[in-house]
């Protein structure tokens, strides 16, 4: 290994960032990744060795202001925006996504990566896109699920173009669950590149291929080029490409991990007569960084609420009402009216690291109303929500599971006490993924449930969260503050 190399281990963030797109800007990478309903959304990450990687910017503050976003008596679980696509053209950043609850594809570009972001709209619809500067000066979108096509943009991206290229160029008709989509297309060389993810036909394995082509419009010929269960995963599959200064290349790849979500993984690369080709995924990868010595700033932490504003570990459970959001001794939420935690607004995430991790808050529910539910919860479809209720008869700590749909009280404890300290813990692993529920007095651990089972479902479409949340089933009055929330990694920021 060359003496000026670092070691990147892989999953390189152990933390959610699904459909990684990556570029490099001089000796800069940024990775791009989706955020589904989470606000503000769209993260960029940064770095200078493709080893690590922390909070370079969101791409907006809020997305639409519609009643599923709002969760307004709807929501857009499993929706909102998908697979960002990232590209650096000309001194200016795009960023193109859709938007499965609105049926829009968004365009947002900037001349800084950390913004002000300006969004527009491209006319039409592009699952999973991907889009290419030519070096003729033409754009084009490659898009799809199963039959992928691609269609010429106008220059300034805001629609196709009148008479410009629009046709199918790949077609998967192998009749496997998941066809080619997770489109990452360029030109290398002259020749066309495209990647994509699909499944293989008798098991859940997640398979990454490789097409190319001379011409935009094909033939196109392709194959396989990663199919690896690795670490005991479903597989390693979707990402962007990236070379190094040094003309290196890299796959940034995610791969499923259970109710942990999706990390991404890096595989060096190569080409062998104008075809791509990934080294097998393993565990460690050499990685020569552009900035040696440069400290990372961490992607998770914890926070006393002591200053003006979030920083960007933080992310809301689809559109905050900031009105009811007070900051500054501790974080005040007011208590809204939700049915149960996954309607609660204003309710707070961080994402959970694999394969271990634990949260812990003090929630101070002295100004709670009775019908308020304030806490810390495990997030995800199967959630569990552990909280102080307020109830005629007094206070008592609370633990609400949700399984098969169904949300049902597992635990409960009378106190007298308005200000309680909570602990939610989570392992990930084959066989594991569950969470565990703790009230903490005078340094002592009472368990409230058994270990509650996670899982990585559809219906929400994300890795696990830790949520800080204050509802109420009764009257809107009253709010609860969080302070001292602690992020425990076992360590594991030291790796």
């Amino acid at each position: 290994m060359n003496e000026n190399c670092i070691i990147a281990k892989n999953h390189l963030t152990n933390l959610d960032y699904p459909d990684p797109d990556v570029i490099r800007v001089g000796d800069t990478y940024y990775m791009a990744s989706t955020t589904m309903y989470f606000m503000p959304g769209c993260v960029i990450l940064r770095s200078f060795d493709l080893a690590n990687w922390e909070f370079c910017a969101h791409v907006y503050d809020k997305l639409e202001d519609t009643d599923r976003e709002n969760l307004d008596g709807a929501n857009a679980y499993g929706c909102g925006m998908w697979a960002p696509c990232l590209r650096y053209h000309d001194g200016v950043f795009h960023v193109i996504f859709i938007a499965n609850d609105t049926h829009k594809t968004y365009h947002f570009t900037a001349a800084d990566v950390r913004g002000p972001w300006k969004k527009s709209f491209i006319e039409g619809f592009y699952h999973d896109c991907s889009v290419l500067f030519d070096t003729d000066g033409r754009v084009y979108i490659m898009y799809g699920n199963r039959e992928i096509r691609v269609t010429e943009l106008l220059p300034d991206l805001s629609a196709p173009k009148p008479g410009g290229v629009d046709k199918t160029v790949i077609v998967d008709n192998n009749g496997k669950a998941l066809g080619y989509e997770g489109c990452h297309l360029y030109k290398i060389g002259g020749k066309y590149y495209a990647f994509f993810i699909h499944s293989a036909p008798d098991r859940r394995l997640r398979i990454e291929a490789a097409f190319t082509a001379d011409s935009i419009e094909g033939p196109w010929s392709g194959k396989d080029v990663i199919r690896d269960e690795f670490g005991g995963t479903t597989g390693v599959a979707q990402g962007g490409i990236v070379d190094t200064p040094d003309g290196d290349w890299y796959g940034v790849i995610f791969s499923d991990v259970g109710a942990a979500g999706r990390i991404p993984n890096l595989v060096p690369m190569r080409f062998v007569e104008g075809f791509p080709v990934f080294d097998k995924p393993s565990g460690e990868v050499a990685v020569k960084p552009t900035r040696p010595g440069y400290r990372y700033a961490p992607l998770y932490h914890g926070d006393r609420f002591d200053g003006p504003a979030l920083d960007g570990a933080w992310e809301w459970n689809h559109n905050p009402r900031l009105e009811h959001v007070r900051l500054g001794g501790g974080l005040r939420l007011d208590a809204l009216f939700a049915p149960n935690l996954e309607y609660a607004k204003n309710t707070l995430t961080q994402r959970a690291l694999y394969p271990r991790s634990a949260a812990e808050v003090t929630v101070d529910v002295s100004e709670l109303e009775i019908g308020g539910f304030a806490g810390l919860a495990a997030l995800q479809y199967r959630y569990g929500a552990l909280g102080v209720k307020k109830a005629p008869d007094g206070a008592r700590v609370c633990l609400k599971l949700r399984e098969d749909g169904e949300e049902f009280t597992a635990g409960m404890i009378p106190t007298d006490s308005f200000k309680i300290r909570l602990r939610v813990e989570f392992e990930f692993g084959a066989g594991k993924d569950f969470a565990r529920f703790f009230v903490i007095e005078n340094g002592k651990k009472t368990q409230l449930g058994g270990e509650h089972r996670m899982t990585f479902d559809l219906r929400h479409f994300t890795g696990c969260r830790f949520a800080l949340f204050c509802y109420t089933d009764g009257e809107e009055k009253g709010s609860a503050l969080f302070t001292d929330f602690l992020y425990d990694d076992y360590g594991q920021n030291n790796r």
